[in-house]
């Protein structure tokens, strides 16, 4: 369990007013990580003006990749007792003790700016446990087909209901939310289109209302919640509930069943539960059940400031005789019923201070994964599911941030881990101590725990990523160096045996995934920032050949991209002669669309040439990596987007991209398609004459440098690697030891998407979180072609990353 980076404020003095804080219980610092790799943590200190004089509980936001940047969500006069994302990652629900529920999402998916969806409040209520509902979709990996080559036999879809249908049978947006009085509270979100309002719904979890102290919610496959509540006394039943929430007729309908329960004093073990029963100061302080979704296991946590108990139990199905006297006398009856049984603990000589247990289940109808518990002394566990058997286990030194400050001033002040949560991929810890610290470790791989991290346990964590949509930041903040070009070489191999269909369904997101995977090492630059142009390249091919339309006197069975495709692949060099091939009625787009794409165009251009003049330079590859001007498929896609451009030149010359030549006659479109032609027909050696004519062309136009390097500072680069660990981080400022390189334009940022100058200082641009590409906000030209283009790229970068805005502050 390697310590990877700690995190903290600046500052180290402390006012009265906060050592009071230190001095009771902190109930209010939380954390959790979306699907996204998104972190989200409250704090008790005001990590932005540490002068202030006001308590409030904080509530922030940061990449886990950049968690130094951190933004500002919520400032909360009540400490906040409930901190979670949604399955998606987008919605991030914020509940508090006073019973106020919030649900933030981003606006126009801006990572630092915050919109509420959702807000309710349940006076006097105090919120413990809430859930989204679940949307109906798991994919797990088919244990029986793990070692399959095709994704779909590899991964298989698992029925599961969702939470609440709509009409239709869609699933609802909306969460459920349980008060230390026993109140359920079910909200269904207003649907942007609509603007309906909030649908809500309060119920008693029991026939009569409860103290609670310490609860957890879980998914059934039938649609349905699974509750455990404990009022902390250990003497009492752990009990749980059933829970559904059904919609009719714009009203939301709240039923609760009651469960089996069962007493911790009757696990079969004696010199724990001797203390329990013994000790007053003795309390159950958490409940977690095993899985997320289809769980039939608690463990809970019990104990007293010197002595901890975890204790795992199950929900099984079990078979009892029935006498003769009761059932038939020809033959033997069975009554089939379910119990509660004990099956394993796990014992500590201290205080339990956080537990957390992995959110997904990889592997379909096999426990797999962890349980992580914390104790007062600052240590923490790795325990299996199934037997809390430890795996691995550390210990947090913390020492006291004021130690050093004269005449003991300040009051030295113990600092004990309050909160942790785990990545959706197991592959990392977060934690938060008393003082809003944070700190991560990395953890054993979930499936193969006993075995360090594999090259096929990687691939198959990749390739789950690529089915499901998943973010896999957290896996690459653990991949070791040599690890890194055969994971390549297998991710690669394993997409290549897909049907094509499948390839070409989930291309973009495996160019992203081989991508990140290149930007690790300090050798793989090259090979992703040519992956990061392919991407691009295939991107603007797909944009530009959605705007061809066939004609009404051709046949419907083949789209003019299919003609270009075919038509391409003949072989000829001279692209005026091509053009008798093609229809023109085909490629026909209304002008004022063309002109609106010239940056694109622009584009193309530029990177054909960069493409050609490195070619007398270029030597016969070693390495198995990507080179763009050896891919035949890239150059063939780039033949086919300069067909485009000179047709699309006859019906608007203005869009066409901009040469600056030594000779005014030259045509420089046909001259690269020409040499781009020669190239594809051996570009692993290419012949001389080709490489004469490409040593000539930087004397016949001028070429505009494509942009080669970014500019970021993150924790995924080849810099992590050359660091001792963990790192000593500092909100709010960039450790200069993981920057990278600086941008090939001097001081000039350049739009990511649109390909157009934003100068040395734009007022405001917004920029990547993972890769640091830079994209202005302001709009261009409205044409349809353009807005869908800025759609595209809308939601995240093209690498993947969430978009951050930059306001310049001259």
């Amino acid at each position: 369990m390697d310590h990877i980076y700690t995190i903290s404020k600046t500052t180290k003095k402390i006012s009265v007013h906060k050592q009071n804080l230190f001095n009771r219980l902190t109930k209010s610092i939380r954390c959790t990580i979306s699907t996204t790799n998104v972190i989200a943590f409250s704090t008790e200190s005001n990590l932005e003006n540490n002068n202030s004089l006001f308590w409030s509980s904080n509530v922030y936001v940061a990449d886990l990749n950049s968690p130094w940047m951190i933004h500002k969500v919520l400032s909360n006069s009540s400490p906040i007792s409930v901190l979670q994302w949604d399955f998606t990652g987008e919605l991030l629900l914020v509940a508090d003790e006073t019973g106020c529920a919030r649900v933030y999402k981003t606006k126009d998916h801006i990572l630092n700016d915050w919109i509420i969806v959702m807000q309710t409040n349940l006076e006097g209520e105090h919120i413990l446990a809430a859930a989204f509902f679940h949307s109906g979709k798991k994919i797990c990996i088919n244990p029986e087909k793990k070692d399959s080559s095709i994704y779909t036999e590899k991964f298989q879809h698992v029925k599961f209901a969702c939470s609440v249908k709509q009409f239709g049978g869609r699933p609802a947006n909306g969460a459920i939310f349980l008060t230390s009085t026993g109140m359920l509270c079910a909200v269904l979100f207003p649907q942007a289109i609509s603007q309906t309002p909030v649908i809500m719904a309060t119920e008693s979890l029991a026939p009569t209302r409860i103290f609670i102290k310490t609860a957890d919610i879980c998914y059934g496959k039938s649609g349905h919640f699974l509750l455990a509540v404990s009022n902390g006394d250990p003497s009492m039943p752990i009990q749980c509930y059933t829970v559904t929430v059904t919609k009719a007729d714009e009203k939301c309908i709240i039923t609760s069943k009651s469960l089996l329960s069962f007493f911790l004093f009757e696990a079969p073990h004696e010199t724990m539960m001797d203390q329990i029963t013994k000790d007053k100061q003795c309390r159950v302080t958490q409940i977690k059940w095993i899985m997320r979704e289809d769980a039939d296991s608690l463990v809970v946590a019990a104990g007293g400031e010197k002595m901890s108990c975890l204790q795992l139990w199950e929900l099984r199905k079990i078979v009892m005789p029935v006498h003769k006297i009761l059932g038939k006398m020809d033959t033997q009856q069975f009554f089939n019923t379910v119990l509660w049984q004990y099956q394993c603990h796990f014992q500590y000589n201290s205080k339990v201070t956080s537990l957390a247990t992995s959110k997904l289940s990889l592997l379909n109808n096999i426990s797999c994964g962890y349980v992580v518990v914390t104790f007062a002394d600052n240590s923490i566990h790795c325990l299996y599911r199934d037997t809390l058997k430890p795996v691995v286990n550390t210990t947090l030194s913390i020492t006291p941030k004021y130690a050093e400050e004269p005449n003991a001033k300040y009051q030295k002040i113990s600092v004990n881990i309050v909160s942790i949560d785990m990545s959706w991929l197991g592959n990392v810890l977060l934690v938060v101590d008393s003082d809003d610290s944070l700190y991560l470790f990395k953890l054993p791989p979930q499936i193969e725990s006993s075995a360090p991290l594999s090259i096929p346990y990687c691939t198959t964590i990749l390739e789950y990523c690529l089915v499901t949509g998943m973010d896999w930041l957290d896996l690459l903040l653990v991949l070791r160096s040599n690890m890194l070009d055969p994971l390549c070489d297998r991710l690669t191999e394993s997409f290549n045996r897909q049907p094509p269909a499948i390839q070409q369904y989930f291309y973009v997101q495996y160019l992203c995934i081989k991508t990140s995977l290149y930007r690790l090492s300090a050798q793989g630059q090259s090979k992703a920032n040519d992956l990061t142009l392919f991407l691009m390249l295939h991107n603007i091919s797909t944009a530009f050949k959605s705007l061809l339309r066939p004609s009404e006197m051709s046949s419907h069975e083949k789209s003019p991209a299919d003609s270009l495709s075919n038509v391409i692949s003949e072989g000829q060099c001279d692209v005026d002669k091509l053009l008798m091939h093609l229809e023109a009625k085909e490629f026909t787009v209304e002008p004022t669309t063309l002109q609106s794409l010239q940056q694109l165009i622009q584009w193309i251009g530029d990177l054909a040439l960069n493409i050609l003049v490195k070619i007398p330079d270029s030597r016969p590859s070693q390495s198995k990596g990507y080179e763009l001007m050896r891919d035949v498929k890239a150059l063939n896609m780039l033949r086919e987007m300069l067909v485009l451009i000179r047709i699309w030149g006859l019906l608007r010359p203005a869009c066409l991209p901009v040469f600056i030549k030594s000779d005014a006659n030259l045509d420089i479109l046909a001259l690269l398609f020409r040499l781009l032609s020669r190239l594809v027909q051996n570009v692993n050696e290419p012949d001389e004459s080709l490489i004469d004519d490409c040593c000539q062309l930087p004397s016949q136009v001028q070429v505009q440098q494509t942009q080669l390097a970014i500019n970021r500072t993150a924790l995924a680069s080849p810099q992590l690697a050359q660091q001792i660990l963990p790192l000593q981080l500092e909100f709010g400022s960039e450790p200069e030891y993981l920057s990278g390189k600086e941008d090939s334009y001097s001081g000039q940022i350049i739009d990511s998407i649109r390909h157009l100058f934003l100068g040395k200082t734009p007022r405001v641009l917004k920029q990547c979180v993972r890769c640091g590409s830079s994209a202005g906000i302001v709009s261009v030209t409205r044409t349809a072609a353009i807005r869908a283009w800025d759609q595209r790229w809308l939601r995240s970068c093209q690498c993947g990353g969430l978009w951050r805005m930059q306001v310049c502050s001259n």
